[in-house]
């Protein structure tokens, strides 16, 4: 299930035009994930931006070529205060950062979910990013005594109090897609969630290729509301009514 990122709404197609006059430069953190190379390929297709900054630990060859827009730079995440120029001359920021506890271990789901995302967003907010999006999740909860609730939810309440112009945040439930890597449980969990999937698309699943669409319809849709919260639902809704 992919929304077309060929055949968009002419309302996005104007308001991607006129933001494409801009001569904007932005960033993404965590272009390698699920939801990061479908942000990728949304840019790369709607080509709202003069640059692209894709910020990693390593480079990696991109499949299919995003295009000469796209750069990709090297910094090490441990000590991100030393590569502030890789986030200089962006306005737009996203971050798709994330892995999991099983994965990385406790300490180090915390150091990627929440301490490498804020650090980031006040090194952009420093060197003048405007806009700054972020996934988290839709069961997002700081005051929660579950691990990935509660570091989801510090994330966006840190965020908040950091004074960007414009603040985008994404809460996505189930992502569907075809991983890279596996994920034992999570693929368990789908499993058996397919009956509620299909009876209730929206609620309890989205496909990646939904978030990183929805982050490029949000980047060119004006309005004054900071934040913008986008739940489930929301974000199916932001793709079905500009495809």
């Amino acid at each position: 299930m992919n929304v077309s990122l060929y055949i968009m709404s002419e309302e996005f197609q104007d308001r991607a035009k006129q933001y494409r006059e801009m001569g904007k430069t932005a960033f993404i953190l965590g272009y390698t994930g699920e939801c990061g190379k479908e942000l990728v390929k949304s840019l790369s297709k709607n080509k709202i931006f003069n640059k692209v900054v894709l910020i990693g630990r390593r480079k990696v060859d991109l499949t299919p070529d995003p295009g000469p827009a796209f750069e990709q730079k090297v910094v090490d995440f441990d000590k991100l205060e030393e590569y502030t120029e890789a986030f200089q001359g962006a306005q737009v920021g996203y971050c798709c950062l994330g892995t999991t506890k099983g994965k990385a271990g406790k300490r180090g789901f915390i150091k990627v979910d929440r301490d490498y995302v804020l650090k980031s967003a006040e090194i952009a907010k420093s060197t003048g990013c405007q806009h700054f999006s972020v996934i988290t999740a839709s069961t997002a909860n700081k005051d929660s005594m579950l691990l990935y609730v509660k570091i989801k939810g510090e994330v966006e309440h840190s965020l908040t109090q950091m004074a960007f112009d414009k603040l985008s945040i994404f809460k996505p439930a189930g992502l569907l897609c075809d991983r890279t890597e596996r994920r034992i449980m999570e693929k368990v969990a789908l499993t058996f969630m397919k009956p509620w999937i299909y009876f209730f698309p929206t609620i309890g699943s989205v496909p990646t290729s939904y978030v990183g669409t929805a982050m490029v319809i949000d980047t060119v849709t004006p309005g004054e509301e900071n934040p913008r919260i986008y739940n489930n639902a929301q974000i199916h809704s932001l793709c079905q009514q500009n495809k």
